[in-house]
């Protein structure tokens, strides 16, 4: 098993640029797990950890319902805003600027193949960076995320995820605000949630996060939950 990891940040990028990005490392990914096994071969697979930021987007995942984007094509012009369906699950997010948005592009054999279990260490990688900085969060009950005060009223979400997994190979991920402009949020139903708030670390500690320590601190409790090896 391939327990290397490339860490890649490609900073502010398109979101239709970084969804291609994607979508080539995968493709070749699946292309070389296709090849040992039709053609008997042991070429070893590649990981990436791949961070960034999108400009104004909004996401709906396969079981998203368009009723859930609030704004016409005007209202995205006047947000400066682009809308995009594409093949992660989950329903509608938003992405932009003070965001930081993870595409770990994984072969999962090289960890473990269980997709519940890949999906509750991203949350657990989220909830560790977040305590460094001394704010509580945890999982919301039937829902995917990060929460704070998941256990009552307040309840509202600091990072969404939403993932597409072929042959063990893993694309799209989590959505982690950390100086986000949380007025986008109000031109959705977040995730098809209508009755729950978001949130972000610059809301609940009333201060701008330096986002590159952040990321660097996230970074490191991924690593250490999936036991990567950092290149």
């Amino acid at each position: 098993m391939n327990k290397k990891v490339e860490f890649i940040d490609w900073g502010l990028i398109e979101y239709q640029e970084g969804w291609s990005k994607q979508e080539e490392i995968f493709d070749q990914t699946v292309a070389l797990k296709i090849k040992n096994r039709t053609e008997d071969t042991d070429l070893e697979t590649p990981n990436y950890l791949v961070f960034c930021e999108h400009p104004h987007v909004y996401t709906m995942g396969k079981s998203g319902k368009p009723e859930n984007l609030l704004l016409d094509e005007q209202g995205l012009v006047d947000k400066a805003a682009t809308y995009h369906k594409i093949n992660r699950g989950g329903d509608i997010t938003y992405h932009g600027p003070g965001q930081i948005v993870g595409y770990p592009i994984l072969d999962l054999d090289n960890f473990f193949t269980d997709i519940h279990l890949y999906l509750r260490t991203l949350e657990e990688a989220v909830i560790l960076t977040l305590a460094d900085y001394g704010i509580k969060s945890g999982r919301y009950p039937g829902f995917t995320g990060v929460w704070l005060d998941a256990d009552n009223e307040k309840a509202r979400k600091i990072c969404a995820m939403g993932v597409r997994c072929s042959r063990w190979v893993t694309m799209h991920g989590f959505a982690f605000n950390v100086n986000a402009d949380l007025d986008y949020f109000k031109n959705i139903v977040p995730c098809g949630i209508d009755d729950k708030a978001v949130t972000s670390m610059q809301q609940e500690l009333s201060y701008s996060v330096d986002i590159y320590e952040v990321k660097n601190k996230l970074k490191l409790h991924i690593a250490a939950l999936f036991n990567m090896q950092l290149a």
